[in-house]
């Protein structure tokens, strides 16, 4: 009897598991369609005669509770395919794990899928997300969008469905091309820990709702086009352990509160616009990582506690941690600091002199006391602060027409040498203190200072009466009443006495305004008069006015008088003013006679600043001739006229084009280079249609690629000192006979600074190949250059311009169009140039040039390779001489032990007469160079 109800339990138990492991029949069927979506269903292992998902035995990666499906984990499969968009019906489905796939095309709603906790859809394809994706998602813990384009063309907003899911602990939507701002309902979720938006398209400010948010990580870091605003809200968040906020514009102060996030570990602030002192609390914090570089902090570097800490690229009065800036230069920093750090001020106030710095505004004597604070018109607003009055040396404060609030610091009345101060046209307020009778205090069109008669008070509650006066500087020529008002702490002296003293300080202060002026004016007069252009090298008519030419500075051991001094001779006059300067002089008539006289026959190329002509030397050198056009005269063509001359006569290498000398002769500016009979490398890239040109095989790219790597490795570390190009791009990249290429156009070139500092310089270069820390903030280090490199790179990958409106709006830019397609190989292949054959065997290199190209252009600086893994990675994948069968014969055979002339003569029996009668052509001596060419040049670094 035992026995049979053991039978019949067992049989009834069994029934109960048939009946409970039949799948869900809409769960299988949209399995199905899951799988018949899939390029490669075969990975996943489900059978192929369908069956139950759920078991026994369930299909791998599917994973039951009861007859329903609650997760589907294929993590890192490789499947590629789309998603049946009725994905949401899944109804009991907690987990979902598609992370590292190449899933593709919408996303289907998530709508209704109460019971999802945890949501990894990262690092796949899919290029739409529906607008009620986050409808209803009430038990959400963890989502992460991560590195999928999504909506690439317009980009998308976080929905504030999403504020329903309050559970929600983690989410991750870093480049995913997220838009719009930041939105308001992610501070007020209290559930939310971790939150990663880095690499998308918002913009805006920190919201307020953040303020004292329970996050532990926020990384925002990358935006593309930057946020912006202060950052004083993450003070308040004092849960944080990791705030990523690099690669934006966020402005303002670090707050003093900072110290307050005693969990924070990782601080990144790299790449913002961040002004003003480091706050004390920041170095006494243990911080695991803290990267403060490229901002534009001020004053002494702190000594910090963090392990690892970096903070180059700032303006920082002294280089050294710990070290006290100058007292003149803590003062003028806490004015600053009370103006809330004007741009035009932050950019000039740097180091610890004003003097020798000149900064913008401050006026000193010739002893280097600081004695003039002339700001007026500045668009200041903010309040004055007390600490300028610890320069004792300040004589003179013009401040007027700005925004300033708030009363005078009582402080200022201890200035011991202060004579004026001109406040009028601000917002002033009382309570004004008492100044010494020497100073001339100018306060009219300050409303809060009420100087009406009878209604005047001074601090000490004395009474005040207007003053009449002649006008001065600041005066409003439209007022019926007095200029002024002249405020004195004593009001003994007379208004005779002021109506003398007035225009005599007015007529002084005109006088030091009107004579440096005059001097400018005539200085940049003569500059005008004597200051030659540039020619520039030849280039497509598609890039002619893409290029920001500036004023290039601080070139080592540069004589720009040398190129000045020969006066203005006639262009017809039969005798060459020739400057000495090595040997690289070359008389102009020289070079009339090997073009012709310049005629339009000789004539190879035009650019911004002239035309480039092709020459013949009597040798039959070939060289070209860059002279500028009359008339085309400026302060920024002698200086890169000057710098091709500077760089190039100290720098040689074999894939930098050569200078060959150039010629100064009264209006005549003249630089001569060895002519590369292949023009630009863009002339092969974007034009061989156009001009019937063979198109440049895969084996030719990857030679005109390592050849300039190697030219740029020499600028920047090989050289005598390293120099950061600036204008590296395709048209800039010149093609011998043998398409062996040499970088070109050195006008821009800039002395890069020691180690991996960066140094600000005005911007130059030309758009499309600009790296995006240079462009957003004029500091550049070589990086700048390897960035250039890598979309070269990919117009050799792809035959297309770095830039061109008439291609679709997503691939308008080349850099940022291949970073989406870079990783996909099929995107990848159909963005290789159509005139290459892109063989199996040859997508190897391809993809290896593909990532070469991706690091070169990473958004980081720090990022990017130097140029010699560069050229590394290439010299690698250039097809290396290999000798033929080995040849076992004798060589020719001569007995190499007879004297020379006897193994010549038997060489020349053996190979025939053609040798002897090469030979014989070959005697005499070369002919002669032309009059005033150079006759030898010094060896150099690289020939």
């Amino acid at each position: 009897m035992g026995t049979q109800i053991t039978i019949i339990v067992t049989v009834f138990l069994f029934g109960v598991s048939v009946i409970h492991s039949v799948t869900d029949p809409n769960d299988l069927a949209i399995l199905n369609q899951f799988k018949k979506g899939l390029h490669n269903a075969e990975l996943l292992s489900w059978p192929a005669n369908g069956g139950d998902a759920c078991g026994p035995p369930s299909w791998p990666h599917v994973f039951c509770s009861g007859n329903r499906v609650s997760q589907i984990q294929v993590k890192g499969m490789g499947l590629k395919g789309s998603l049946p968009q009725n994905f949401n019906q899944l109804s009991m489905l907690q987990n979902l794990g598609l992370q590292h796939n190449e899933f593709s095309g919408k996303l289907p709603s998530f709508s209704g899928m109460r019971e999802l906790r945890y949501a990894y859809l990262d690092h796949n394809s899919f290029d739409i997300i529906p607008t009620d994706f986050f409808r209803g998602l009430a038990n959400l813990e963890v989502l992460a969008l991560d590195y999928n384009p999504l909506n690439a063309t317009t980009g998308w907003l976080l929905p504030s469905d999403l504020q329903g899911s309050a559970q929600l602990r983690n989410l991750t939507l870093m480049s995913c091309n997220l838009g719009g701002s930041l939105p308001e309902f992610l501070g007020n979720m209290s559930s939310l820990e971790v939150l990663k938006l880095s690499f998308n398209r918002l913009t805006g400010g920190i919201p307020e709702s953040f303020r004292s948010s329970l996050l532990k990580i926020l990384w925002l870091n990358g935006q593309s086009d930057g946020m912006t605003g202060p950052i004083d809200i993450v003070s308040s968040m004092e849960s944080l352990t990791g705030l990523w906020l690099h690669g934006n514009r966020f402005s303002g102060r670090i707050p003093d509160s900072i110290g307050d996030l005693v969990s924070l570990h990782d601080l990144n602030l790299n790449g913002n616009d961040l002004v003003g002192l480091i706050p004390a609390s920041l170095p006494n914090m243990a911080l695991g990582h803290l990267d403060l570089n490229n901002n534009h902090f001020m004053g002494p570097i702190p000594k910090f506690r963090a392990a690892n800490v970096s903070y180059d690229s700032n303006p920082f009065c002294l280089p050294t941690p710990g070290a006290l800036c100058a007292s003149d230069v803590m003062s003028l920093l806490g004015f600053l600091d009370g103006v809330n750090y004007p741009a035009r001020l932050v950019g000039s106030w740097s180091g610890n002199d004003p003097c020798q710095r000149k900064w913008l505004g401050v006026g000193c004597d010739p002893s280097g006391k600081v004695i003039t604070l002339n700001l007026p018109k500045s668009n200041l607003s903010g309040t004055l602060s007390p600490l300028i009055a610890d320069i004792d040396s300040l004589a003179h404060i013009f401040l007027e027409f700005n925004n300033l609030s708030g009363p005078i610091p009582p402080e200022w009345t201890h200035l011991k040498s202060l004579a004026l101060l001109n406040l009028s046209q601000n917002n002033i307020s009382l309570p004004v203190p008492r100044f010494s009778s020497s100073v001339e205090l100018i306060l009219y069109g300050n409303s809060l200072v009420d100087l009406t008669p009878g209604n005047s008070t001074s601090s000490d509650g004395s009474s005040l009466s207007p003053v009449p006066s002649s006008p001065t500087i600041g005066s409003s020529p439209d007022s019926v009443e007095p200029a002024y008002q002249s405020i004195r702490g004593k009001r003994s002296t007379s208004s005779k006495l002021l109506a003398v003293v007035a225009p005599v300080g007015s007529f002084a202060v005109l006088v030091c305004l009107i004579m440096p002026i005059s001097i400018y004016v005539c200085k940049k007069k003569r500059e005008r008069l004597r200051a030659p252009s540039l020619v520039v090298h030849p280039r497509d008519a598609s890039d002619s006015n893409d290029t920001i030419k500036v004023v290039v500075a601080d070139n080592a051991n540069r004589s720009a008088s040398s190129l000045t001094n020969n006066g203005s001779g006639s262009l017809n006059s039969s005798r060459s003013h020739v400057i000495e300067a090595g040997n690289m002089v070359i008389a102009v008539q020289v070079l009339r006679n090997v073009t012709n006289n310049f005629s339009a026959e000789s004539e190879v190329g035009r650019g911004g600043f002239g035309v480039v002509y092709k020459g013949e030397l009597d040798d039959g050198t070939e060289i070209a001739v860059k002279r500028m056009e009359a008339g085309v005269t400026s302060s920024k063509a002698l200086d890169e006229f000057q710098s091709e001359i500077d760089i190039l006569s100290k720098v040689r290498h074999r894939h930098l084009v050569s200078l060959l000398g150039y010629s100064v002769e009264g209006n005549e500016r003249i630089l001569v280079y060895e002519y590369m009979p292949q023009g630009p490398l863009s002339k092969h890239l974007f034009h061989w249609k156009k001009l019937q040109l063979e198109p440049l095989s895969w084996k030719r790219r990857l030679n005109i690629a390592l050849d300039v790597a190697r030219g740029m490795e020499y600028l920047h570390t090989l050289a005598h000192r390293s120099f950061i190009h600036r204008d590296l791009k395709s048209s800039n990249i010149l093609l011998g006979d043998d398409f062996r290429a040499k970088v070109s156009d050195f006008g821009l070139i800039k002395l890069a600074p020691d180690g991996e500092k960066s140094v600000m310089t005005q911007l130059a270069g030309t758009f499309g190949y600009l790296a995006p820390e240079y462009a957003e903030t004029g500091k550049i280090t070589t990086k700048a250059d390897v960035f250039s490199f890598g979309v070269v790179l990919m117009e050799l990958l792809t035959g297309l311009m770095t830039l061109d409106e008439e291609r679709p709006n997503e691939s308008q830019y080349l850099v940022a169009w291949f970073w989406s397609i870079k990783a996909n190989k099929e995107k990848l292949m159909a963005a290789i140039d159509s005139s290459l054959d892109t063989k199996e065997e040859t997508f190897n290199s391809i993809s290896i040039i593909s990532d070469l190209a991706g690091h070169c252009t990473a958004r980081d600086p720090g990022q990017r390779p130097d140029m010699s893994h560069a050229v590394n990675v290439l010299a690698s994948l250039v097809e290396k001489w290999k000798p033929l069968d080995d040849d076992t014969e004798e060589y020719c055979g001569i007995d190499y032990s007879l004297p020379l002339n006897q193994m010549v003569k038997d060489w020349q029996e053996s190979e025939g007469k053609e040798v002897s009668r090469n030979l014989e052509d070959s005697k005499g001596s070369l002919p002669a160079r032309p009059a005033g060419f150079a006759e030898s040049f010094h060896s150099a670094d690289g020939r």
